[in-house]
């Protein structure tokens, strides 16, 4: 399996690196006992800093199943309320004297948020209840945890980790997706990203309505089988899986901050990209980080595949950072940071709540949570016309992304404002009066799996990387 996009990032070399694309290591979460990362050899010219274990014990995680809502999700509570004019009747770009800015106090640092125009974007939606029909988005990841950021809006979808040896929950696949070890908080930290409310704590997130679905695929080691990786993208999107009970809240959008490890770098996998194919039969959207090696991220699963919206990084200045994937698979870039100046966001794990990672891992989440937004105001539209919008809607690079014009990043970078107003000036993939959209089906409460202690970790070898 392939580093997802782990938090913290240092990048290893090939024999020990991870799959989480920019991961969070801090501790095994089950001890509560912080631990000292490793350090890895860097593959990389410039090594990308590592976060630090916190200084403090860290939370615990239980696992409690909370079902999304059946009906329409209500607005979070702002301290800062939008005042922006609702939108005319027909389709037509949106203009706004005020621009709303959340309260969030750590929102005036976010600076990847004006990068890509979040503001403008956020003044287009009506003022209300709801900015549209609520849209269910899966993360793949290294599992769930209850950030009070995503309150009522998150739920605990399903381990798909088979190894009892890697899962450090001493068995294999069930119902009790908790994040455990030490890259636990990676997960948390992309769905931050994505939906995190405006409710004037902690971060703003892009889609304060968005549902979040946690589906565990990586190992406390961080990396992600591939057997593993296909069933849990057909379960996140309401395809039946073996032997796995129904997902009974499909997602619209996958967000896959990793690629799948075990396998060569040499180009997508013929079961990944069958899984890829049925998602997108489905209806669901896969947006994929294009990894940290630098290198070219068509070798890599699912970066490297058909149908897939890959994305890479680019910092403040619009640069591909030196760890970023590039090549003609990437379809566009979003911020994903640099030494110094990560991508900033709530966590459980960090000092003060907050941490500051950077890797690809934080740029896809960029791109879901756009999409988003473009759902949930034209909740019709087809996976092929969600990547046309985002693409053709992007900011071009001023002068390229990087100096060597084959490391290529993509259309451009992300731009948030631009793609909804395409979106709404059309009525492509607008819900019809009749029959409207409704993203989920009535959500199943499975009995709440036991907690239990990590197994042992077997010494690193060729599972590591």
């Amino acid at each position: 399996m392939r580093r997802t996009s782990r938090l913290p990032v240092l990048f290893p070399t090939r024999s020990s690196r991870l799959l989480v694309l920019g991961a969070i290591a801090l501790g095994t979460v089950s001890a509560q006992q912080p631990a000292p990362v490793p350090a890895r050899p860097v593959s990389t010219p410039a090594p990308l800093p590592e976060l630090q274990p916190v200084p403090s014990p860290l939370p615990a995680l239980v696992p409690v199943l909370t079902p999304l809502p059946t009906t329409p999700a209500t607005t979070v509570p702002r301290t800062t309320p939008l005042t922006v004019p609702r939108p005319a009747p027909t389709p037509a770009p949106m203009t706004s004297m005020s621009v709303p800015r959340p309260s969030d106090p750590l929102y005036g640092r976010q600076w990847n948020l004006q990068s890509i125009q979040m503001p403008a974007a956020w003044a287009q939606l009506p003022v209300g209840r709801s900015w549209g029909s609520p849209v269910t988005v899966a993360v793949l990841d290294t599992g769930y945890v209850s950030s009070p950021e995503l309150n009522g809006r998150v739920v605990n979808g399903y381990d798909f980790v088979s190894n009892p040896a890697r899962s450090g929950d001493g068995d294999g696949r069930d119902q009790d997706a908790s994040a455990n070890g030490q890259y636990a908080y990676h997960g948390e930290v992309i769905a931050n990203l994505i939906a995190a409310a405006h409710d004037g704590r902690g971060m703003a997130g892009l889609n304060p309505q968005a549902r979040i679905v946690h589906v565990r695929v990586a190992g406390t080691d961080g990396l992600i089988e591939v057997q593993d990786l296909v069933d849990g993208l057909k379960w996140a999107a309401g395809i039946p899986v073996p032997g796995v009970p129904a997902n009974p809240n499909p997602a619209r959008l996958l967000n896959l901050s990793l690629y799948a490890d075990f396998i060569p770098l040499t180009r997508c996998d013929p079961r990944v990209q069958a899984a890829v194919d049925a998602v997108t039969a489905r209806g669901t959207l896969v947006i994929a980080g294009a990894a940290n090696d630098g290198a070219d991220a068509a070798g890599y699963s699912p970066a490297g595949c058909r149908n897939v919206l890959t994305v890479t990084s680019v910092t403040q200045s619009g640069q591909r950072p030196g760890y970023a994937n590039w090549g003609r698979s990437v379809a566009l870039g979003a911020p994903g940071g640099e030494q110094g100046q990560g991508i900033l966001a709530s966590s459980l794990s960090g000092v003060n709540g907050e941490r500051s990672p950077e890797g690809t891992s934080f740029a896809a989440p960029h791109a879901t949570g756009v999409a988003s937004l473009l759902l949930m105001v034209r909740p019709r539209l087809t996976p092929a016309q969600l990547r046309d919008l985002l693409t053709r809607t992007v900011t071009p690079y001023t002068a390229g992304c990087d100096s060597d014009p084959a490391r290529t990043c993509g259309a451009g970078l992300l731009n948030a404002s631009a793609a909804l107003r395409a979106a709404l000036a059309s009525t492509l993939g607008a819900a019809t009066p009749a029959a409207g959209v409704k993203t989920s089906p009535a959500p199943v409460r499975p009995a709440p799996a036991p907690i239990r202690p990590p197994a042992a970790r077997p010494p690193a070898g060729n599972t590591s990387r």
